[in-house]
């Protein structure tokens, strides 16, 4: 009888009218919550918009056959949203560091468990389904991709590709593209739809290529970071360092907030040195136009390699997650196991410089898998 009772007293929340279904559309800040809504039922799916920032537009482009060795018929430039997932185990915190994409046989699957789900695939076995409702999930903003294109493969010189919407004049739907391809940066203005070799640029081979604030910015293996205007593709002289380093470079951009260089000391002659395992990182005075070396990173977590370099803010991350703020993760490092970089670790050496970010024991991190996404565990 009670069961009874229960039963006829159980809301439909799929008759909740189409006011109360627009406040709560509002109310969800995640776009994950946003997915599971619109899996409820079709009225729910016809109210809720799917998330802009799982969107993944495409851009035709022309071919490359001018430029390149690589047999391209077309083109395809791609928004590729990124998000940092976190699954509870019982042994460590295993994340999952990649892209997204919308799949509308499984979010339309209500007789599934799965009404909100990813796809990994990890070497060696099945694709496995990853629900969603099981997972902290971090959104660390998108990046654009050559579709067909892998900058992992060891037969391509394909290297990245940044991507500007323009906005002069009140003008829509007009871009620029600059592709990193070999040793040469290549240019498309939609205006024209042509690809043309950018001038004036470093004759070093390009290391990293991103956006900040309307702008392209490009560093180089020689230590060059030049900034490229997308209106007038006019090259500004290199934004050096006020003391160069002898390391690899990487450019972090944090939003539209802030942009970062993060130095990594390479080593020399094979030597194996712990004070050559260390970072110093700068930030952007745009008005001044030089870089201020920083000893913390506004509580963000620097992602470094695999996927471009992406950041979050620490507080994003659950309490006891095994990362704190001010830390710098390499997911491109050689080996399964590696640590966080950290201001002013005291090393146990008297002649290492504190005032460098050095390797911690504070994070032990175990990269388990590199592709089709970043898997690792990160524990204390």
């Amino acid at each position: 009888m009670a069961t009874k009772e229960l039963t006829l007293f159980k809301k439909d929340w799929s008759f909740l009218s189409k006011e109360l279904l627009l406040i709560i559309s509002t109310l969800l800040k995640n776009c994950f919550d946003v997915v599971h809504a619109r899996s409820v039922c079709s009225s729910w799916r016809s109210t809720f918009p799917f998330p802009s920032s799982l969107v993944r537009p495409s851009y035709s482009l022309p071919t490359l056959m001018e430029f390149t060795l690589e047999s391209k018929d077309s083109c395809t430039l791609e928004k590729v949203p990124l998000f940092l997932f976190r699954v509870k185990t019982t042994v460590a915190d295993e994340y999952f560091l990649g892209a997204i994409g919308r799949d509308d046989r499984i979010e339309l699957s209500n007789s599934s468990p799965f009404q909100c789900s990813v796809k990994v695939k990890v070497p060696r076995s099945d694709p496995t389904l990853m629900n969603m409702l099981d997972c902290e999930v971090i959104s660390l903003g998108h990046q654009y991709r050559m579709i067909g294109w892998d900058p992992e493969e060891s037969s391509t010189n394909y290297r990245g590709v940044a991507f500007i919407m323009l906005n002069k004049n009140g003008g829509r739907g007009e871009f620029v593209v600059v592709l990193n391809y070999s040793r040469v940066l290549l240019v498309l203005r939609s205006s024209e739809m042509r690809w043309m070799w950018l001038k004036d640029v470093s004759d070093a081979t390009c290391k990293d290529l991103v956006t900040f604030r309307g702008k392209f910015y490009a560093s180089f293996l020689n230590g060059d970071i030049v900034v490229i205007d997308p209106y007038s593709l006019e090259v500004f002289l290199p934004l050096m360092p006020s003391q160069p380093l002898n390391s690899s470079n990487y450019l972090v951009p944090a939003g539209d907030d802030e942009l970062f260089l993060v130095e990594k000391i390479i080593t020399r002659y094979g030597e194996l040195n712990f004070s050559q395992f260390a970072c110093r990182v700068s930030r952007l005075d745009e008005e001044a136009g030089k870089w201020v070396v920083v000893s913390e990173l506004g509580g963000r977590v620097f992602f470094i390699g695999h996927f471009g370099n992406v950041c979050c803010s620490a507080k994003e991350l659950p309490n006891g997650c095994g990362v704190s703020g001010n830390s710098i993760f390499f997911t491109n490092e050689g080996g399964s196991v590696t640590y966080s970089y950290k201001y002013g670790v005291h090393t146990g050496r008297a002649e290492d410089s504190l005032g460098f970010w050095s390797l911690s024991s504070e994070n032990r991190v175990m990269i388990f898998n590199r592709s089709p996404v970043v898997a690792l565990w990160i524990g204390c």
